[in-house]
């Protein structure tokens, strides 16, 4: 399609930004990358965060980038909150307090969800119990600002959507195919060296709350890599998580579709 289109592919998956993660997040090869322009894959530094943000800002420069060269841009990838970023803006929240972030990030998903429960239930209520990073986020600005991140939320600046035109384009399969899919590609990815990639990525020592340490299969394979977990076990449970992931993104993808287009 890019190759058609004369067009330029720009990611929008928060996994794919990370240099460490080629294999394990499934950025397109080489050889792929030479066939049209490929911006924002792997221009990251694992060591640093790379927030929606952050990302819509650099998205934007490329699609500008994009167009002045004559080029149609085209976003792929399954991160809602970056898409969701770029074109409806960020909320203003101000500077978290860095120590309030520190003790918020040390909170598991169960404990985070039960303090949001009281501190924010609004929030809480709409976020799934197992949702670490949005339930972090939301108690992180509650405690940090006093308001709540859905207030914040409805103040949103930056966003493109007003200036641009958009067209959705979906791959849909069954249920079914999409899991055996998602199975096949983690077997590959571990054909492929993703056991070295992440041993190169342990072996920095990073903080393990950065979101490249959260990455789906690399706290996995570091357990098989401590040897606390066997690796065809670390492997089903990446195919499991994967195939969860897929599952959200289905159920994320189907409400951003027109009716007539949903499933």
């Amino acid at each position: 399609m890019a190759e058609a289109a004369n067009g330029t592919v720009i990611n929008a998956d928060a996994s794919q930004v990370y240099r460490d993660l080629r294999i394990l997040s499934a950025r397109p090869s080489p050889e792929e990358e030479q066939r049209v322009p490929h911006l924002l894959f792997g221009y990251r530094d694992g060591a640093q965060s790379c927030s929606a943000a952050q990302w819509a800002e650099d998205a934007k420069a490329a699609i500008a980038a994009t167009q002045a060269a004559g080029r149609l841009p085209i976003l792929v990838g399954g991160t809602g909150l970056y898409i969701r970023t770029l074109l409806d803006g960020i909320a203003p929240v101000p500077e978290i307090d860095p120590a309030i972030r520190a003790t918020v990030r040390l909170l598991s998903s169960a404990e985070a969800y039960a303090a949001l429960a009281k501190e924010d239930a609004a929030a809480a209520a709409r976020l799934h119990p197992n949702d670490t990073a949005r339930l972090q986020r939301a108690l992180e600005v509650i405690r940090s600002t006093g308001i709540p991140i859905a207030a914040w939320r409805e103040s949103r600046v930056g966003g493109i959507a007003d200036s641009v035109h958009i067209d959705l384009e979906t791959i849909v399969t069954s249920v079914p195919e999409l899991y055996a899919r998602c199975d096949a590609r983690v077997d590959q990815m571990i054909e492929m060296g993703a056991v070295a990639e992440v041993a190169a990525l342990r072996e920095r020592r990073l903080d393990p709350a950065l979101p490249v340490m959260r990455a789906i299969g690399v706290s996995q394979l570091i357990q098989y890599l401590e040897g606390t977990l066997a690796l065809d076990a670390a492997v089903a449970a990446i195919k499991q998580a994967t195939r969860n992931y897929a599952k959200r993104q289905r159920t994320w993808l189907r409400h951003q579709l027109p009716e007539e287009a949903r499933e």
